[in-house]
């Protein structure tokens, strides 16, 4: 009977992976999940995504070894650690899922490499995406750089593929070939993270797909509460999908029924493009999470200022709506989509601080941190994208609270200091009546920090740094 390694890598599940279920249907099968962050360079998951991972291999590691098919973990280099279980286990086949990232995409080609030379067959399915970025193409053959008429293309396209279901029963190699011990790889973060990530969502598969049932059932509102933080609206699908506990086809053609067409602009498929449309600018332009896509933003000359870098990433601005998204974030592990809009745009244009910083911040911090959804949304918050918003584009944090957090309840959750505060001053407490900060408890610059700038002069210097570099 045939031994086939399954390189389990963003497909952290058991259902709907054409992977397993292939290798399920040819014989044995040896689950094995390769931890190698030195062959991912820098965009080596953050500590937050290390948290999730943890978590979610630990869940992987119970529903597996239920089936008799328990998961190998192993050290890489991937190329290395594949070769010596394919040895071990007498495997004749590796098979794996693709994935986008350039250093991904060099883990491939060694793992292809290496056990070409041993004699040891490889197949590779599709990645975690709904159309593969290659194929989308204009008229002229080439990859798009703006979302509308890529999704547009898309639509053209064939349906993405129904998800192939349960792999049916699994049999294991015996002996199960030995595996590391999941805490010896010390994924959970030593650092202080406030309350320890408690309120994050709980990873693995069966959490993954009650939470897509529980969101199918309230998801015809969605249009209407996907803006309003303070809301359940929004799916919180994306580290699921980030991870592959939830395969994205799956989300898809369970989501059709509820009459959102694919080209219309604000829904939950949309949202689902924008998530394939960061994929494919990140296979034909590698370079943007370092560079900008706009070459005139090459040369911008990003300020450099410490002290209120510090004070954007711990939620100390002294902007309601900026800080309740940045504490929302530190104890998570994840933020609103608009919430991501609005903290991005203060620290690009209000503090005028380089996008990498947030980026790089995201990247530690978020559970469901992903490369080119990362890249892409804060080259688009910078004005600098391929699908750029327009860098004089610059939301205003006490506007966009008062009309997305009207009644401040999102504020008042994340920043309790302003819980007594009337919701007409929540969203600038330093306007409110002294009598009214008293009635409420509340002294600015002890219990919630005063603006450390101006918004309307913030504007007006990063519209004149712009207009110089333009």
């Amino acid at each position: 009977m045939r031994t086939t390694l399954v390189w389990l890598r963003r497909d952290l599940r058991i259902r709907d992976n054409p992977a397993l279920q292939a290798a399920a249907s040819a014989g044995r099968v040896v689950p094995v999940f390769v931890w190698s962050p030195e062959e991912e360079g820098e965009w080596a998951p953050g500590a937050a995504s290390r948290w999730w991972l943890h978590h979610s291999l630990k869940s992987l590691e119970r529903e597996l070894a239920e089936r008799g098919a328990p998961l190998v973990l192993r050290r890489g280099p991937a190329a290395q650690a594949l070769a010596r279980l394919a040895a071990e286990a007498g495997a004749g086949a590796v098979h794996y899922a693709r994935r986008f990232e350039p250093a991904s995409r060099r883990q491939e080609e060694a793992v292809e490499a290496r056990l070409r030379s041993l004699g040891v067959e490889t197949r590779a399915f599709a990645g975690d995406s709904l159309f593969e970025p290659e194929s989308v193409r204009t008229l002229q053959g080439r990859p798009y750089k703006v979302f509308t008429p890529y999704w547009n293309r898309c639509g053209e396209l064939p349906a993405p593929e129904k998800p192939c279901g349960e792999p049916g029963p699994l049999s294991g190699a015996a002996p199960a070939p030995a595996s590391e011990a999941l805490e010896s790889w010390e994924l959970l973060p030593k650092r202080d993270w406030g309350e320890g990530l408690s309120r994050a969502p709980t990873p693995g598969e069966p959490a993954a797909r009650a939470q897509l049932s529980a969101f199918l059932k309230r998801a015809r509102g969605y249009r209407e509460s996907r803006d309003v933080p303070a809301a359940e609206g929004s799916s919180l699908l994306s580290p699921r999908l980030h991870f592959g506990e939830l395969d994205v086809r799956r989300v898809w053609h369970e989501a059709l029924p509820l009459g959102d067409a694919p080209s219309r602009k604000g829904g939950f498929l949309g949202e689902l493009g924008w998530r394939d449309f960061g994929r494919h600018v990140l296979v034909h332009e590698p370079q943007t999470p370092r560079a900008p896509h706009d070459p005139r933003f090459a040369g911008f000359r990003w300020r450099r200022d410490e002290r209120a870098l510090r004070a954007w990433q711990s939620g100390r601005t002294g902007y309601p709506m900026v800080d309740a998204a940045m504490r929302q974030l530190w104890v998570t592990g994840l933020m609103h989509n608009r919430a991501r809009m609005i903290v991005a745009s203060f620290l690009v244009k209000d503090l005028l601080l380089d996008w990498r910083e947030g980026a790089r911040w995201f990247w530690d911090t978020l559970v469901d941190a992903d490369l080119a959804n990362n890249t892409l949304g804060w080259q688009w918050s910078a004005g600098c994208g391929t699908d750029a918003a327009p860098f004089f584009r610059i939301f205003n944090p006490v506007e966009q609270g008062r009309r997305f957090d009207a009644e401040g309840a999102y504020v008042k959750r994340w920043l309790p200091a302003l819980a007594r505060l009337d919701a007409r001053w929540v969203h600038a407490p330093w306007t409110a009546p002294a009598e009214l900060l008293e009635r409420a408890g509340l002294v600015l610059g002890r219990d919630y920090p005063r603006p450390i700038v101006d918004h309307g002069e913030a504007r007006a210097r990063a519209l004149a740094a712009y207009g110089a570099s333009a």
